[in-house]
């Protein structure tokens, strides 16, 4: 058994005070969106704790699919490492970056400078995508689809070069039947996954690699509430799988404040995926919420 928490999306508030020259950029435009709404929906309180039902569950690992940060500001990348500080030490916590992460041009490096020891890979290489962390038979891949972008563009890239690299670990780790893969990004990686404009611009490509070499799981965040999708594999429909905003106190329950529980079981016949939803119930309390319906993954036996 390996049980593996995933959160996204914490939008980690309050907002740094900005100097003016700051907000000579895309910046000036998120700042006044935080103040006009957002920094009514996403619950400092509320996420503190869901960060505890989480450290209550005891998982063997934690993923944060990014947006730790809210218009990258230096400020909020110092608030970003105590945060990751907060879900636990960098061998227990994955991070990978999202949109609000890499705001302006700049603002992913200033921020990869303060959290790289949770993107560390196994070669030791840190904020290097992709990069791949081993614990057993679990594979954990962490990919950034983090760019800068226009004011009201919120789109993701993950480019040629992640692309080659990615798919050589999927495919290298897929010739293990022993291998479960699991898949890290923050832009929902699937064509229609997002609306133009928010959307992974290269999803059509991501989508042919996985079916070329396949994975086990994928997770994702962006678009702030659960979501159930399946891609073409080798071996079966891949799960795809997005969680909601982890502070979100509005909207409707698939998008209040929320994370998912893996737990992956292995027997004679290949894995057994189960997820269960925990977070903000209609009561105010934050807990289980109930279990996803996931297919049984199977994978085909070692015949040498």
């Amino acid at each position: 058994m390996f049980r593996i928490a995933h959160l996204t999306d914490p939008h980690v508030g309050p907002l740094p005070r900005p100097r003016l020259k700051q907000l000579l950029s895309k910046r000036l435009t998120g700042w006044y969106n935080w103040h006009s709404s957002r920094q009514d929906l996403h619950d400092m309180e509320l996420l503190a704790e869901l960060v505890a039902d989480i450290h209550a569950q005891n998982p063997d690992h934690i993923t944060c699919t990014g947006d730790t940060c809210n218009i990258g500001l230096p400020d909020e990348w110092k608030t970003s490492r105590v945060f990751l500080e907060g879900l636990g030490d960098p061998s227990r916590v994955t991070f990978v970056p999202g949109n609000h992460d890499a705001y302006v041009r700049g603002s992913l490096e200033g921020l990869m400078r303060e959290i790289s020891p949770w993107t560390r890979g196994d070669d030791g290489s840190e904020g290097v995508f992709p990069y791949l962390r081993r614990y057993g038979p679990i594979a954990i891949i962490g990919l950034s689809s983090a760019i800068p972008t226009l004011p009201f563009v919120a789109s993701g890239r993950v480019g040629s070069k992640q692309m080659k690299a990615v798919e050589q670990i999927l495919g290298e780790l897929g010739r293990d039947p022993g291998c479960f893969r699991i898949v890290l990004i923050h832009h929902p990686p699937h064509i229609g996954g997002a609306e133009a404009g928010r959307n992974l611009t290269d999803a059509s490509r991501f989508e042919k690699m996985l079916c070329r070499v396949g994975a086990e799981l994928v997770l994702h965040g962006h678009n702030h509430v659960g979501s159930l999708a399946h891609l073409d594999g080798p071996r079966g429909p891949i799960p795809v799988i997005g969680a909601p905003s982890a502070s979100a106190r509005s909207g409707t329950l698939t998008h209040k404040a929320g994370y998912h529980l893996f737990t992956i079981g292995q027997d004679e016949t290949g894995f057994l995926l189960a997820a269960e939803l925990r977070g903000l119930r209609p009561d105010g309390t934050v807990g289980g919420m109930g279990m996803l319906s996931l297919a049984r993954i199977r994978q085909p036996k070692d015949k040498s």
